[in-house]
């Protein structure tokens, strides 16, 4: 769960590529609420004189590729690609991050199957996203090397048949995929989560908004409008939960009562889903606005993060070499929000 409106990829070059004067296209990796906030500024005209087009993907390597080809301008997706896209060269930029999850990731474990037991066993997550990481972080933490497992590459919502089957012994997941998975298959368990402290505090399971370089450069004014709006679609679901949840699930085509169940019902977080930051939170972990983030996260420490994802890929075997992680960062169209006056403190109502 982590097209519904959607428009398929191929729609997106067919169209054009990237921006005009007055349209952006923007790609989601996943259907997720918390990276719907665009929607909210498209439907609540937050973005006067542009037009938001925005794609569904629920492939993140490949919302990645468009981006890097130029193909969409702005994409809404995890943080740990940001050392990925420094290896790789692409004209790609992570220019702030959005949200931590708040113990929305999890790994599930089958019954019947113990710790012990997954050496040589299947396991799935989707390669180079959060549930490749956490899956090989709890791994290490369990004195499991990456080759002793066998890996499937499987997003939430496909590994829930192999899970039911028995094909998987352990798989990255959300809800509402952990919910089915418990209630079906009786004795399967969540075994590690992203809501603890020391997880939040490093600041590597987190969502990001990336734009394209070019996109940057020709259209600077927009890019900033954008981000923006983005922010202040943030703003108009604090002020108006109710009905921009509805507004979410209408959009998603999710049940309402999940959307609640990620970003909650209060126009700030949910416990067990993600915490949206607002943006002087985020401001803060770019290093544009004083003051230390949330969580214990430190001023500036949004590189510090990408240097440590960076490492966990050399580990897992997706990278082989140390980056430059303030490469894939640009701080400097949030810095110009703030330079501009613009400011956001939200809190749970």
């Amino acid at each position: 769960m982590r097209t519904i409106r959607t428009i398929a990829a191929a729609t997106v070059i067919a169209t054009g590529g990237a921006a005009s004067a007055d349209t952006v296209n923007v790609g989601l990796c996943v259907s997720w609420p918390g990276y719907a906030m665009l929607e909210v500024a498209r439907q609540k005209d937050l973005l006067p004189g542009h037009d938001l087009n925005l794609t569904i993907f629920e492939d993140p390597l490949g919302g990645h590729a468009a981006l890097a080809a130029g193909q969409i301008d702005v994409y809404e997706c995890t943080a740990d690609y940001t050392p990925l896209i420094v290896d790789r060269g692409t004209d790609v930029v992570n220019v702030g991050f959005m949200n931590p999850s708040y113990g929305v990731d999890h790994i599930i474990l089958s019954p019947d199957v113990e710790v012990a037991d997954l050496p040589g066993r299947k396991v799935a997550a989707p390669q180079a996203y959060i549930g490749h990481l956490l899956m090989g972080i709890w791994l290490d933490s369990m004195g499991i090397t990456p080759d002793q497992v066998d890996w499937v590459n499987l997003n939430a919502d496909e590994a829930v048949g192999p899970m039911m089957s028995g094909d998987l012994s352990a798989a990255y997941m959300y809800e509402p995929w952990i919910s089915k998975v418990l209630e079906a298959r009786p004795g399967s368990r969540s075994i590690v989560d992203t809501g603890a402290a020391d997880v939040l505090q490093t600041g590597i399971f987190m969502d990001a908004l990336y734009m394209n370089k070019n996109f940057i450069a020709e259209n600077r004014d927009t890019a900033l409008a954008v981000l923006k709006a983005r922010w202040d679609g943030l703003g108009y679901w604090n002020a108006n939960v109710a009905e921009t949840n509805q507004l979410l699930a209408d959009y998603l085509q999710w049940p309402v009562e999940d959307i609640g169940y990620v970003i909650g019902t209060d126009g700030k977080s949910f416990e067990g889903g993600i915490y949206m930051f607002d943006f002087d939170e985020s401001a803060r972990l770019c290093g544009v606005l004083d003051g230390d983030g949330p969580f214990g996260m430190a001023n500036g420490s949004m590189v510090a993060s990408v240097a440590l994802t960076n490492e966990w890929w050399i580990k897992l075997g997706l990278m082989d070499k140390t980056v430059d992680p303030a490469a894939g960062v640009d701080c400097s169209l949030m810095g110009d929000l703030v330079a501009s006056g613009y400011r956001q403190t939200l809190t749970a109502r």
